[in-house]
């Protein structure tokens, strides 16, 4: 899977391996990270009869992923089949190869799990998907988005009310804003837990830890991870959140986890710039 910020594409999540008992993992699962990829792996747990904790540095959820304004792709999807559009799994994944892909394995998780990953958005949280569009570099109309005007926003938030409506009824979910993790816990050479920083005090959470905490292309810094894989890029500015700075990838690398892909870099000719701050380095 796959999250695509405006400046950086790097893996969404990994689900770190978990050393604990089974009654241990029926406890609770942690994600970090409260943009798409997030508030999806947190609703997944839930349906699946899990528990979970999500844990964000912002005071509210949402990530980059509020800003996406296009839609999302998904080959033979329902909302496809309904208006006879002619797509398959295997068309979208020689588009995706010809833009460009060099993992055909990744490809063929991201394209084969697309159709359904669309369905489920319109049959669990009643999202309209009903518009497909064809955009650069696809064979057939296979990207989807209601009439909503931002549907990267209108899907994000969709989840996010549906892990907020549990929170509030239940004890099946929580959700922790404005708090930064600081470290993965580790016991017998497996992730069991993590460590967070709010309001100056440490707190603890223990269970399987699932990473979607985005790019990096925010930290403009001189050990940050878009000097040390893209450092011809550190004079442009970005429209990612400045919350964007690489976490989760600098805390998984910490204990042994294996990144790829960090220098594949997108940049994207658009953005708003404040005429008060012209220079400034995070735009919209």
């Amino acid at each position: 899977v796959f999250f695509t910020s405006k400046m950086v594409q790097v893996p969404a999540f990994r689900v770190l391996s978990f050393s604990g008992s089974k009654d241990d993992m029926a406890a609770q699962a942690i994600v970090v990270g409260g943009g798409l990829a997030g508030v999806s792996s947190a609703n997944s747990i839930l349906e699946f009869g899990g528990k979970v904790v999500l844990v964000d540095k912002s005071a509210f959820c949402g990530g980059n992923s509020t800003k996406a304004t296009s839609g999302i792709n998904g080959a033979e999807t329902k909302t496809q089949k309904a208006k006879k559009v002619e797509d398959s799994v295997d068309l979208f994944t020689s588009d995706t190869l010809k833009g460009g892909a060099k993992r055909p394995e990744l490809v063929k998780v991201l394209c084969g799990n697309s159709g359904p990953d669309v369905d489920w958005l319109v049959d669990k949280f009643d999202l309209d998907m009903s518009l497909l569009a064809r955009l650069g570099g696809h064979s057939a109309p296979r990207t989807h988005r209601g009439k909503e005007r931002f549907p990267g926003m209108t899907i994000t938030y969709a989840l996010i009310q549906m892990v907020e409506k549990i929170s509030e009824r239940s004890d099946l979910a929580r959700i922790i804003n404005k708090a930064k993790v600081k470290q993965l816990t580790m016991k017998n050479g497996a992730c069991c837990g993590l460590i967070y920083e709010k309001k100056g005090k440490d707190f603890t959470e223990e269970g399987p830890v699932i990473l979607a905490t985005g790019g990096f292309g925010a930290d403009f810094t001189e050990n940050s991870l878009l000097a040390k894989y893209r450092p011809d890029l550190m004079h442009l500015p970005t429209t990612n959140g400045d919350h964007t700075t690489g976490d989760g990838i600098k805390m998984g690398e910490a204990v042994g986890a294996r990144s790829i892909d960090l220098e594949w870099v997108q940049v994207h000719p658009t953005g708003l710039v404040e005429p008060e701050d012209p220079e400034a380095k995070i735009k919209f």
